[in-house]
């Protein structure tokens, strides 16, 4: 993505998905935070979020409401799906409600199985990535260690099924709740790899494309 690129819609299926740069700012501010309330027993059993969620993965906390606002993240989700869905379907939403957000501290041989979200948009960014995911047995090309992989529908001629994304630090994927994903494991290090994650609803008169 080049620096002037804000924003990136991608269609590799149906589903439209986009591909945002965090700011720098957010992104220290996010870490800075899940660092602090790691140090912290009680706040991070206030804060588990994990028997919610399909995850088997260390943790996975859910942010506070007054952090989310504080730190500039909501406004960043509010702004970044007004653009996506002005640029996708050449609406502008007039509401958007988050529901929930959480980190996900994933570390090597944990995973997260194929899943989708509540609400009515979704997405994940990066906050930490590993240097290295380690190789696969067979040392394939594609190497899908610590990578997300995005699916719909089935694999036909000229329709792929699947979208495999690699994490990188400071970007965010938008997507439809609907969409299915899961996050592999990988192996050969000690690091953490740490996401965001977000359920939110918006018009329903956008959204319920059934009603029209």
């Amino acid at each position: 993505m080049k620096d002037n690129e804000v924003i990136k819609v991608i269609r590799p299926f149906s589903p439209s998905i986009a591909r945002v740069k965090i700011p720098n700012e957010i992104v220290n501010n996010l870490n800075k935070y899940v660092d602090k309330i790691i140090t912290d027993e009680n706040k991070v059993k206030n804060l588990n979020h994990g028997n919610t969620l399909e995850g088997s993965v260390t943790q996975e906390l859910k942010l506070e409401n007054e952090f989310i606002t504080s730190s500039g993240f909501q406004k960043f989700l509010c702004d970044s799906v007004f653009t996506w869905i002005k640029l996708s379907e050449n609406k502008e939403i007039k509401s958007f409600s988050l529901l929930s957000s959480w980190i996900v501290r994933q570390f090597k041989n944990e995973y997260n199985p194929v899943h989708y979200h509540s609400g009515h948009v979704s997405g994940v960014g990066y906050l930490k990535v590993p240097d290295n995911f380690g190789e696969n047995p067979q040392n394939k090309k594609n190497n899908h260690n610590g990578k997300i992989d995005l699916i719909y529908g089935t694999r036909q001629f000229l329709s792929e099924s699947s979208f495999v994304i690699t994490p990188e630090v400071g970007f965010f994927y938008f997507f439809p709740h609907y969409l299915m994903h899961t996050v592999y494991p990988f192996k050969d290090t000690d690091e953490e790899r740490r996401s965001i994650s977000f359920n939110a609803y918006i018009d329903d008169d956008i959204f319920n494309v059934w009603g029209r």
